[in-house]
């Protein structure tokens, strides 16, 4: 399911049998699904949002095109043990132990080495990435709050606002229409 509760075994049912076979048969794992580009480079977010498809007939046509994959990065409950008051080392160890890695399902992978995570921060940005996850080895999750620190690159543009809309609610602004400037400076 989604972190919004939406079911998405339908967009992604070439997930089901691996999820299945690598998963203990009771258990609540945070992750996300991610498809790799077409070079095998990175990742294509693009391609993932249009597996995300009312019709059939297409989802199944992009299951076999782009087939997405499982990334786990915290075990939140095993059988009838809720692990969510125990900390990040502790959940670590458990998620590891837990999951059987296939070509379909992966452990993201952890250090607390910061070269190591520098060289990933630095190898990983071209790849769709962007960035790096923090989070405190004795910290507990906490559900629909953000304990963690995003390591984002940062990345810049001049352009200009040429429009917008109201947000669906009313009230502000809900996106940008954004201006671009080209090589030879024109918009």
């Amino acid at each position: 399911i989604s972190r919004k509760l939406r079911p998405l075994g339908r967009y992604f049912p070439e997930l089901l049998e691996p999820l299945r076979s690598s998963l203990p048969a009771r258990c609540v794992v945070d992750g996300e699904i991610v498809v790799a580009d077409s070079a095998g480079n990175g990742l294509d977010f693009d391609a993932l949002l249009q597996r995300i498809h009312p019709a059939e007939s297409r989802i199944n046509r992009l299951a076999a095109e782009t087939p997405a994959a499982f990334v786990a990065f915290d075990l939140l409950a095993a059988g009838d043990v809720s692990l969510l008051e125990e900390s990040m080392a502790d959940r670590r160890d458990a998620l590891v132990e837990a999951i059987t890695e296939n070509d379909v399902v992966r452990v993201t992978p952890a250090t607390t080495d910061r070269g190591v995570a520098d060289d990933w921060f630095h190898r990983f940005e071209g790849a769709g990435l962007d960035g790096i996850i923090a989070k405190p080895l004795t910290g507990t999750y906490q559900p629909g709050k953000r304990a963690l620190i995003k390591v984002k690159h940062q990345r810049t543009a001049d352009c200009a606002v040429a429009g917008y809309r109201v947000h669906k609610d009313g009230n502000g602004v809900g996106s940008w229409l954004l201006g671009l400037f080209d090589a030879e400076g024109e918009m």
